[in-house]
């Protein structure tokens, strides 16, 4: 019996908008974005963590819709715009609506979940104010409960989110 003949998987290459930038590089066919945006482009505030998108540190907006970067292939984000947590801050280092809250409700202590946590609430707070509404306290926990965070016990992250909703 022989062993079995090992292809080489041809690499892709991937152009998208990262952060409002053009960015490009080369992807396997099955390489997930994660890993595209931490080892390919040096986007390295996305965490990997489950690797199963059960506790969402890899969370990024892609064309502004949240999503799990551990479950997305880097081939599905050709042409398209990903936003990571690097992306919040302006330009001059100013941190964002949010980022300034969990700040100052130290809404964060290890931080490994932070990333994830942020770009969800930044999508999610974008389309409640869209339609005018504000949450209150339990929605904005069913929202996290998405997301894992062994540190803060979540309340402080529920108090920055709910500034941030009320504020506007």
């Amino acid at each position: 019996m022989t062993a079995p003949i090992l292809r080489r998987e041809t690499r892709h290459p991937i152009e998208l908008q990262l952060n409002g930038r053009p960015r490009s590089g080369l992807a396997h066919p099955r390489l997930l974005l994660i890993d595209f945006l931490r080892h390919e482009l040096g986007a390295t505030g996305t965490h990997v963590g489950c690797e199963h998108g059960v506790c969402g540190a890899c969370t990024v907006q892609v064309d502004g819709v949240a999503q799990r970067a551990c479950l997305t292939l880097a081939v599905q984000v050709a042409d398209r715009r990903v936003d990571t947590v690097e992306g919040l801050a302006a330009n001059d280092g100013v941190l964002g609506e949010l980022q300034a809250a969990f700040k100052r409700h130290h809404a964060l202590q290890c931080g490994f979940c932070t990333a994830g946590i942020l770009m969800s609430c930044t999508d999610w707070l974008a389309r409640l104010r869209a339609a005018g509404r504000r949450p209150d306290e339990a929605e904005v926990r069913e929202m996290l409960s998405g997301h894992l965070c062994r540190c803060t016990g979540y309340a402080p992250i529920v108090a920055a989110v709910m500034e941030v909703a009320h504020h506007a």
